[in-house]
């Protein structure tokens, strides 16, 4: 018996080793030798009730990871541009195979940390018709909850990158993880790397001593393109509007380095019937996107992420704020129709679905 286990702590090893070795590599896929988009935030792996079962029907559960930034790394790498994400990973075979799952879906992972504590877990039962879907989350005292400035050498990531993705997941986990974040937008902003924020506020994860208020507006006050609703911008900022464009104009008076604020908007007939579209404000003028009627939704998750991605990849290929809004929307519209986290689509496909061709079509 002790044999095997020494054997399979050696093996672990062996694995973790064999992963820091490839992590110095640049992947063969990557259009240049340092990846143009950085992400950073926790990988959680996420357990979800097999079809619709709810949990108190379960026998067992599907395995994927997922997590708000990689999500967008993922969606970026699927789209033909290079991506890279920044994580600590508990240093086991659970580290291994969520460095493994962004390695498949060729995202440079060679900035990834590893230490001792455990993974991160969410639950996830699929809601149908009038049921909404659950999420359960067991993740305190993550591996990703205990990184500390000075793990990661930003000035070493940053070098040749033109984007840095952030989310307001991270600075809610710990002190460390916010102070990550904001190590990470200095970092980003001395390197001339242009950066975007999710500034999502989910109130059950602030629980470490601090308020949304007293650590969101450092990291705001240096991000460039802002995805963020009316409540999202007043809990983040304390700041209000009679209107979206109304609180659009406060905000970016009182954060001047914000270049555009956009959302999207939701109309959720049930958890299988949502109507989407998205608007942006610009500054001087709002600019909204069609909408589109989903019906028959497969999996929400990841839908804002997946809108991002799009907002980024549009940018980033020069698209104007019409166009890139218009893709962004039907990256997240395309995002219902994919299980897991992940959207897993081509620019052509998203293109396809803009202009309305074949839709729902079966493709020979």
């Amino acid at each position: 018996m002790a044999l095997t286990v020494h054997f399979q702590a050696y093996r672990l090893r062996k694995q973790i080793k064999k992963l820091e070795h490839l992590n110095t590599r640049t992947l063969e896929h990557s259009k240049s030798n340092t990846p143009q988009i950085i992400t950073l935030g926790e990988i959680m792996l996420r357990l979800s009730t097999p079809g619709y079962a709810r949990f108190t029907q379960a026998q067992h559960f599907e395995v994927q990871y997922g997590g708000s930034e990689a999500n967008v790394a993922v969606a970026l790498a699927n789209f033909g541009l290079s991506a890279a994400h920044v994580t600590r990973f508990p240093k086991h075979e659970l580290g291994v195979a969520a460095t493994q799952a962004l390695r498949k879906n060729n995202v440079e992972t060679k900035h990834i940390v590893y230490g001792d504590e455990r993974m991160g877990i969410y639950f996830v039962e699929n809601g149908a018709m009038q049921r909404s879907s659950k999420l359960i989350y067991d993740r305190f005292d993550s591996a990703f909850s205990h990184i500390k400035k000075g793990m990661i050498d930003w000035d070493e990531v940053f070098k040749n990158a033109s984007w840095f993705h952030w989310s307001g997941i991270t600075p809610a986990i710990s002190q460390g993880a916010a102070d990550v974040c904001l190590e990470a937008i200095e970092a980003a902003r001395k390197n001339n790397v242009l950066v975007s924020g999710d500034i999502n506020y989910r109130r059950n994860l602030w629980q470490y001593g601090k308020t949304v208020q007293e650590i969101m507006p450092a990291l705001i006050a240096s991000t460039d393109f802002v995805i963020a609703g009316t409540t999202d911008i007043e809990n983040c900022t304390g700041i209000t509007g009679d209107s979206f464009e109304e609180a659009c104009a406060n905000f970016m008076k009182q954060y001047p380095a914000v270049k555009k604020v956009t959302t999207t908007i939701r109309d959720s007939i049930s958890s299988s019937h949502n109507k989407i579209s998205a608007t942006l404000w610009d500054g001087k003028k709002l600019i909204n996107s069609q909408a589109y009627d989903l019906t028959h939704i497969v999996d929400r998750i990841g839908a804002g992420d997946a809108y991002m991605a799009g907002l980024i990849y549009g940018w980033l290929t020069k698209k104007d704020d019409q166009q890139t809004l218009e893709f962004a929307t039907a990256a997240t519209v395309w995002k219902h129709s994919v299980e897991g986290d992940v959207n897993i689509a081509t620019v052509a496909e998203i293109e396809a679905l803009a202009r309305g061709e074949n839709v729902g079509r079966l493709l020979r």
